[in-house]
Formats: structure tokens, C-alpha cells, sequence
């Protein structure tokens, strides 16, 4: 291993540079610098060496070109045990370099800004910057290549344990490292550019992605996993955002998966609203001016499936909230005992204290290892429209817009000559909103502002239609249905009407609409078009 004799600092982020540079240059290592990296060391008064010092050039064109020279890149790329390169070196007066710390332009956090011009984006494209990491890690059998502040600490260890040397493994680790940075930043600059040509769907696309965390397994035991976030943050509320409060088991692969289709239907509702969900459908969904009744509602349509389940609420767990949550009522109102009740994961905006310490301690409850995700408040104008909805097929990927369509009450169309009443009307909204979030083929009855029965996945819409009646029991007498999409035979209105269901949502379309008007004429029910459907795969 030899040893860092020369390094290379140049930093957009500056935070911890100079400590690691004093660090360096203590341990004797000559150090060159450029812009306002160097300024920032010679005002700590570290001993620098000016780029055109070593290239013989000026830093010119505004910064543009400073480091793109023989003189730094014959140093980064030179192989030192190859003849031909050593004397190439010695011929062309270049001098190896050891060691390069450098990070980036800023590039995503200035075009984050709502003022920044097309201008500043280019001019935030680091062309120097990519090119020294490159050259460094290709060449990392004889560089290092530092990429992040996170990674000084670990260098300057294994410099004072090594003799003045880094470690090849480290120094290909760091390498891959760096590689993985310059794609992401690339990724960045191509993905902001097809956006600014309002090309969204470009010939290639790249989405960079950091991983989170590793999980225990995938959806299964036998199946590796891990959890990635977008690179770019837009900050909306999310699962992928929220904080895990203390306590609690490690997030599993389906708790995040069925935290988040929990998440993204209770983020729906502007009123106080419950949601619980059990394998990625919705088996609870309720809204109410009090969180708590909305919650208790919720519950109650499916005690079964709740338990084991994920509760999402749109607004913070208070003390009462978590009293609610810890009565454990059993399907028939009765409590469940010593058995108590069981669920995964709950996500809220927040979670008052002594909320937290109720449901860590609770005895009947004894959910001490029930994860806890905070996700802050939540601001539809903070939802991230350009977020691409991502489904992965053997071989390749689907991209497609989000679904952030939800109930648009200037497009709803009452087709029947019954108008439905308000709380119809009302029912009908939850029961077409939960439907959106529900597998197709999808069949929601609502009641009282509460879904009382979930028809998920069928293959034909006839059976999930009998499996939410059948859920629902006498709760669908007077209850409003929504389905997901268009009804081809008026089927579905006929078996609605015979468990007395009075108000039917759906998208409309078929050839076959009129018939299932006239049968919801018939039987005196109120049927509202909305124009779109909601197909969830």
C-alpha cells in the first residue's frame, strides 16, 4: 500500500472540510486546492497549494475550467506500477495525486427553488467536479476517492492505522461508492432536462434511489430485501418520509407496503379520518368530526381482518385516540380480553406522549413492539404530482403518473330519476374514494360515512359485488355501493337492489349503461356516473 502523499480538496459542501484537512496536512500530506475551498483552509490557516499552481493555467470562464487539465488528470489516472505511465509522468512534469475529496454542485437543491431560472440550473452542472471522481475511482488501486463528509472520519483512520495509507479494499469501496454519486447526478440533470422539454416519458430514463435501510426479508422469509427512498425528496407526507418513533420492531417489507396503501387513502380526507388495512386492501375506512368515533367505526365493519392489520390516521394520536385503539372490542362489540388486539404498524401526522406511552404499555393492548411512524401534517398542495407511479414486470418496469384523482364533485352525473340524498351522496364519496385504493375488480358498500363491506380482487365483478354484501350484512340495507369501473350488465344493480341498497357510484362507459339505469329505476335507486375509473392492478 502506499502511502497519501498529495491530495486534491474541492467541496461544494463544506461542512467538516476543514477539520479534515488539517487532519491531512498534520499527518504531512501536501494538499492543492481550488475557488473557495482553498480560501476556506487558508482562513483556518492550513497550508494550500492553488490549482493554477499545478496546472499552469489560470481558473478561468467564471469557474468553468480549473481543473480540467493533464496536470490533474495524467496524476488521478496514471497507474503507478505501469512503465509507460511513470514515465509519461516524469516526462510531462505531472505529479501523482493520492487522495481526492470532492463533492458536487448543488445541482438538485438549485433547481428545487421555485425562482431558479433554466440559467442557473446549467450553470449548477458540475463538468470538473464528475470528471475528477471518475478519473479517481476508475484509477482507485492507487487514489482515494472521498465523495461525502461521512466518509472523513473513516479515511483519516485508516490513514493513521495504515502508515499514511488507505486500504485498497476501502479505496474500491469508496470508488463504487463515487461511481453510484456521478450516476445519480447525472440521473438528476437528465431527468430536470426531459422535464423542462415537457418530455416526461424520454427514450431512457433513470430513477436514482438511496437506500434507507436493509430488511430482515422480502415478502417472504426465503426472498432478500431492502428499502430504497427517491433521491429526489419532495418532502410530501409519506410513508417513505416518516419517522419511526422509538420502540418498536424493525420495519418489515409488507409493513411498508401496506403502511403505505393505508397512508395514501386516509391522506384522502380533509375531515378526521380512520383507515385500516390488511394485505394491501382496505378492510376499515371511516371519517368523522371526531378522529376517535371515526376510528371506533372503522374498526367495528371488519373486526376480523383488522386485527393484524395497519392503522393510518390523518390527524395526531391523542391520549383518547390510543384509549380507543387499546379497548379492543370484539365483532360484536363485546370486549376481546386477555386476547387483545393486534396491528402492525400505526402512521399518523404525530403522537402526543402520553398517546405513546398508553399503547407502549398498555396491558390488554401489549404492544410494545407496534411501530410508530410519524409523517408530519399532511397538505394535499404537498403531494408530489410528478412522482411516478412504478410497477415492476420480469424484465422491465412500468411507469405511469400517480392516481391522484379523488372525488370530483363537478363531474359526478345523476343518471337515475331518483336524485341521491345528501348522506347517499355522502356515502357514495367515502365508499368511491376507498374503492380507488381497493384491488380490481372492486365493489366498496358505505354506510353513515363508514365502509361496511369490501369486495376485493375478483375476477368479475358479479362476486366481488356478493363477498362486500355479505360483509356487510344488514348493514347494506340503505348503504351506497362504488365500483371501479363500468358495470357491462346491469348484474351487479340487481343482486345491490336485493340486499337493499339504495345509491350506486360508478364510472359509466359500457355500451350497456341504459339497462343499468333502468334497473336501478326500477328499484327506486339513485346512480351517479363520475367518468373515470379507478382499475388498481
Amino acid at each position: 500500500m502506499s502511502s497519501v502523499k498529495r491530495a486534491l480538496i474541492s467541496v461544494s459542501d463544506k461542512t467538516g472540510v476543514v477539520e479534515f484537512a488539517r487532519q491531512l496536512a498534520d499527518m504531512g500530506v501536501e494538499i492543492i486546492s481550488t475557488g473557495g475551498t482553498a480560501k476556506a483552509l487558508k482562513d483556518a490557516s492550513i497550508s494550500v497549494i492553488a490549482i493554477d499552481d499545478v496546472t499552469g493555467f489560470p481558473e478561468m470562464m467564471n469557474g468553468r475550467v480549473k481543473t480540467l487539465h493533464p496536470k490533474i488528470h495524467g496524476g488521478l489516472l496514471a497507474l503507478r506500477d505501469n512503465a509507460e505511465h511513470v514515465k509519461a509522468m516524469t516526462d510531462n512534469d505531472i505529479k501523482p495525486i493520492d487522495l481526492v475529496c470532492v463533492n458536487l454542485y448543488p445541482f438538485e437543491q438549485t433547481v428545487a427553488k421555485p425562482d431558479c431560472s433554466f440559467d442557473d440550473a446549467i450553470e449548477n452542472i458540475d463538468i470538473g467536479g464528475p470528471s475528477m471522481v471518475r478519473s479517481a475511482a476508475k484509477n482507485y488501486k492507487f487514489v482515494a476517492i472521498v465523495t461525502s463528509p461521512d466518509q472523513y472520519n473513516k479515511v483519516i483512520d485508516e490513514i493513521k492505522a495504515n502508515n499514511g495509507a488507505v486500504t485498497e479494499s476501502t479505496k474500491k469501496e469508496l470508488g463504487r461508492k463515487a461511481f453510484s454519486l456521478t450516476a445519480s447526478y447525472d440521473s438528476a440533470i437528465s431527468n430536470w432536462l426531459a422535464g423542462q422539454a415537457d418530455d416526461r416519458y424520454p427514450e431512457k430514463k433513470t430513477i436514482s434511489m438511496v437506500r434507507s435501510t436493509s430488511l430482515r426479508y422480502g415478502e417472504n422469509p426465503h426472498q432478500n430485501a431492502a428499502f430504497y427512498r427517491l433521491a429526489r425528496n419532495s418532502g410530501e407526507p409519506c410513508v417513505a418520509n416518516a419517522t419511526q418513533l422509538p420502540g418498536g420492531k424493525q420495519i418489515s417489507f409488507n409493513n411498508l407496503m401496506d403502511t403505505n396503501a393505508a397512508f395514501e387513502l386516509v391522506k384522502e380526507f380533509d375531515k378526521p379520518a380512520a383507515v385500516i388495512v390488511k394485505h394491501m386492501n382496505p378492510c376499515g375506512c371511516a371519517i368523522d368530526d371526531d378522529i376517535v368515533e371515526a376510528y371506533r367505526k372503522a374498526y367495528i365493519s371488519d373486526v376480523t381482518s383488522a386485527f393484524g392489520g395497519l392503522l393510518a390516521f390523518n390527524r395526531p394520536v391523542t391520549a383518547e385516540l390510543a384509549d380507543a385503539i387499546c379497548e379492543c372490542y370484539g365483532r360484536w362489540g363485546k370486549p376481546l380480553g386477555a386476547a387483545g388486539f393486534f396491528a402492525e404498524v400505526i402512521i399518523a401526522p404525530a403522537f402526543d406522549p402520553e398517546a405513546v406511552e398508553i399503547i407502549r404499555t398498555r396491558k390488554r393492548w401489549g404492544q410494545e413492539d407496534v411501530r410508530l411512524l410519524a409523517t408530519g401534517p399532511i397538505s394535499r398542495e404537498a403531494i408530489d404530482a410528478n412522482e411516478y407511479d412504478v410497477r415492476c414486470i420480469a424484465g422491465g418496469i412500468l411507469l405511469q403518473d400517480r392516481d391522484l384523482i379523488g372525488w370530483e364533485a363537478d363531474q359526478i352525473k345523476c343518471m337515475t330519476k331518483r336524485q341521491p340524498t345528501a348522506q347517499e351522496l355522502s356515502d357514495m364519496q367515502l365508499a368511491w374514494v376507498v374503492a380507488k385504493h381497493v384491488k380490481s375488480n372492486t365493489i366498496v358498500l358505505a354506510k353513515d360515512n363508514a365502509a361496511v363491506g369490501v369486495g376485493a380482487g375478483q375476477m368479475n365483478r358479479v362476486d366481488s359485488g356478493m363477498l362486500a354484501i355479505r360483509q356487510a350484512g344488514d348493514k347494506a340495507a340503505g348503504a351506497a355501493m362504488a365500483s371501479d369501473a363500468f358495470f357491462p350488465f346491469p348484474d351487479n344493480v340487481t343482486q345491490a337492489a336485493k340486499a337493499g341498497i339504495k345509491a350506486i357510484v360508478q364510472p359509466g362507459g359500457s355500451k350497456n349503461d341504459q339497462m343499468s339505469i333502468d334497473e336501478c329505476d326500477k328499484y327506486d335507486i339513485a346512480m351517479v356516473f363520475t367518468g373515470k375509473r379507478h382499475f388498481k392492478h
